[in-house]
């Protein structure tokens, strides 16, 4: 029987006193790449947030790559995942070459993979510019070089696809294929359930808190 990358058991978490995930039960194995649609403010990015390990659910257990969220453990399996928010997380006055030396020095990973990484994803002729003044998509690609140098066992993408023009968007698919060919696995959250079934082995829904499967 394969090991589950995430269990997510009874998962309750409230923010500034409102209860925003109730109840939540969700197993990720390798290889799966798990979609989860709901509106804004349905609780989707709360959800990427637990499983990157940035929030301690109040309810239930949670347990991620291993490691109980209700203990410190959870701090050495945090360079085994790799997070994509909506908006992309760059240091405005580094350029975009600089930004992944950065990550890299992080990570312990070795820069002479970093040129290779920005041919991959066709910024090589613009790494020298600074993220301030480099467009969205630009940034969005130095997010997805970053994932490939720093190869997560498990990715998170929020909302990573929108406002993307169809080849980024295809580097992005690029990495789900790579992370769960490895054995890793994807969770993607969108408000649209209709592009997350066409790449997602199976999409949830999440509705008043609660996770519930699509039908």
């Amino acid at each position: 029987m394969v090991d589950p990358l995430v269990v997510l058991d009874g998962v309750g978490v409230s923010l500034g006193g409102k209860p925003v995930l109730r109840d939540v039960d969700l197993t990720v194995t390798p290889g799966e790449t798990v979609g989860i649609s709901g509106p804004n403010g349905s609780g989707k990015t709360t959800i990427v947030r637990v499983l990157a390990t940035l929030i301690k659910p109040d309810q239930g257990g949670a347990v991620v790559l291993g490691a109980d969220l209700d203990s410190s453990d959870f701090y050495a399996i945090r360079r085994m995942i790799g997070l994509i928010g909506h908006v992309p997380a760059l240091i405005p006055e580094l350029s975009l070459r600089e930004n992944l030396s950065h990550y890299a020095r992080l990570g312990g990973i070795d820069e002479d993979r970093i040129d290779p990484v920005l041919d991959v994803v066709g910024l090589d002729s613009a790494s020298d510019r600074r993220a301030s003044a480099s467009s969205f998509g630009m940034k969005r690609r130095v997010e997805v070089a970053h994932l490939l140098l720093a190869r997560p066992r498990i990715v998170l993408l929020d909302e990573a696809t929108s406002g993307l023009d169809t080849e980024a968007r295809e580097l992005i698919d690029a990495l789900i294929d790579r992370t769960t060919a490895a054995d890793g696995a994807v969770v993607m959250v969108s408000h649209d359930a209709e592009a997350l079934a066409s790449v997602c082995s199976r999409v949830l829904r999440i509705g008043g808190g609660r996770l519930e499967p699509v039908t």
